[in-house]
């Protein structure tokens, strides 16, 4: 057996350190590549935010193309433009070792995968299967065969009963089963939602109808409606106003924009993540009660609560509370999803409240001129999620931690940065509503120098229709490492 003196093991340390310098810096040249094919990709007309997702998958595949190792590639390259949190990447040393088994307990971890060194049991996977043949059985024990052609195409009743106890449950409002429709995710239902909106003007004989949308603010609702033929009314939102739509905004556009329609807005904001207060909310309901428009030209208000579940459930069982009041309910669409709240992201779980049964009933072709059946294997393992979370509700609870433990983890990471490189003007401007973090880039930076000088690939402001001197990272979707 060779012997191995102590200098021929420094000259093979200071190898090792040697080819991982310059692995370092190969992989900063191919950021600058990178960059230099996203940045004009990154225009009017876009999606920045798949455009910027993109440029980090390829240039992560090209790296290990190059044989550049795992461990230099995770903190060269990391990808914060998407929110979807991906279970399987839970770090037992930088989230802890609480959450490396919720991949597993969400039956998302397949049996025997190994996450975090733990091997999963598969108990959960198993469960969820057991639950979709139990409640396939039940349906057609009602008469209800999913398999067949659902002629409303709004989804099975005994899922839309389960939601509207869901509903009844966080924010102790009844709606019926009848107001509730089943979508693919929420930007489905909004999407849907959009369709039934149209259908309904062109009915009306509208010429034009024009929706109204706060910026900074989620863009692909907005391709949505312009697709549909709608006119797009941004209100420009301030600083000072947390990037939140203020009653004078609201009341100047109902003002200048008679064919306002709708109004699309997200209670947690998507990209600032501040959440409107309970009080804010009144005010803007408010506005919209005292407008004298007949109930034709009422705008339709599009709640989008996809963030509502992420933080504080008491803070978000109190600003959901203004809704349920009198005077707007009826003329308000909730559109909810399990994509962040439960990190259900590739399940597509979404489902949409409407205050009223008529605009329920209204709206409806949205569902029947498109997906018309829904999917069934999908109805039957969201039944499963759905009585899963009723019995374990502890997982949702874990799910919040997870992102709080992220969000303190990741605005350090950045503070610390920032005293380093003064790449910031602001850091995390927002109050936490989200799986977001908003922060405010120093004069002369943007995106792609945040990527060059720090390997954290955010998406530009611009992107939601504000400054690029503004960025979004996710917080959720990847471990942060200790500063």
């Amino acid at each position: 057996m060779a012997t191995v003196t102590r200098s021929e093991q420094e000259h093979s340390a200071d190898l090792d350190v040697a080819s991982l310098a310059a692995a370092r810096e190969r992989v900063a040249q191919l950021r600058e590549e990178a960059s230099a094919w996203a940045r004009p990709q990154v225009g009017p007309g876009a999606a920045p935010i798949r455009v910027m997702a993109r440029m980090v998958v390829n240039l992560v595949a090209q790296c290990r193309a190059e044989g550049i190792p795992e461990s230099v590639i995770s903190t060269e390259v990391v990808n914060r433009t998407i929110g979807d949190v991906d279970l399987r990447q839970v770090s037992p040393v930088d989230d802890g070792p609480e959450f490396v088994s919720l991949a597993d307990d969400m039956g998302l971890a397949l049996p025997g995968e190994v996450i975090g060194g733990r091997r999963s049991t598969g108990e959960t996977y198993s469960w969820l299967h057991a639950r979709m043949l139990d409640f396939e059985r039940q349906l057609l024990a009602r008469g209800f065969d999913i398999r067949m052609y659902d002629l409303a195409g709004v989804g099975n009743p005994i899922l839309r009963e389960m939601l509207a106890e869901q509903a009844q449950s966080l924010w102790h409002h009844t709606f019926t089963p009848a107001q509730i429709y089943l979508s693919i995710g929420s930007l489905d239902g909004i999407g849907k939602t959009l369709q039934g909106l149209t259908a309904l003007q062109r009915k009306q004989d509208a010429k034009k109808f024009a929706i109204l949308v706060p910026a900074p603010g989620f863009n692909v609702p907005e391709w949505q409606a312009s697709t549909l033929g709608w006119r797009l009314h941004y209100v420009r939102t301030r600083p000072e106003d947390h990037f939140k739509l203020t009653p004078d905004d609201l009341a100047t556009a109902l003002h200048e924009a008679p064919d306002l329609r709708a109004i699309y807005l997200t209670v947690s904001n998507n990209p600032t993540a501040f959440s409107y207060t309970p009080d804010e909310l009144r005010g803007l309901l408010g506005v919209l009660r005292a407008s004298k428009r007949s109930a034709a030209r009422r705008p339709v208000l599009i709640a989008d609560l996809a963030y509502i579940g992420t933080a504080d459930p008491a803070l978000d069982y109190a600003r959901m509370r203004p809704f349920f009041e009198e005077g707007t309910l009826a003329q308000t669409v909730f559109c909810c999803s399990f994509s962040k709240t439960h990190t259900l992201t590739g399940d597509r779980c979404g489902w949409v409240a409407f205050g009223d049964p008529d605009l329920a009933t209204q709206l409806g072709p949205g569902w029947t001129n498109s997906t018309a059946s829904l999917p069934a294997e999908w109805q039957l393992r969201y039944l499963a999620y759905v009585q899963l979370f009723k019995e374990r509700p502890e997982l949702e609870e874990r799910i919040r931690r997870l992102y709080g433990h992220r969000r303190a983890r990741l605005i350090r990471q950045l503070t610390h940065l920032n005293k380093e490189l003064g790449i910031f003007a602001q850091v995390n401007m927002d109050d936490g509503g989200t799986v977001y973090n908003w922060s405010q880039l120093s004069p002369g930076e943007d995106v792609f120098s945040l990527f060059g000088k720090t390997g954290i690939a955010g998406v530009p402001g611009g992107a939601f229709a504000y400054s690029d001197d503004y960025v979004r990272l996710s917080i959720g979707c990847l471990p942060v490492p200790a500063v």
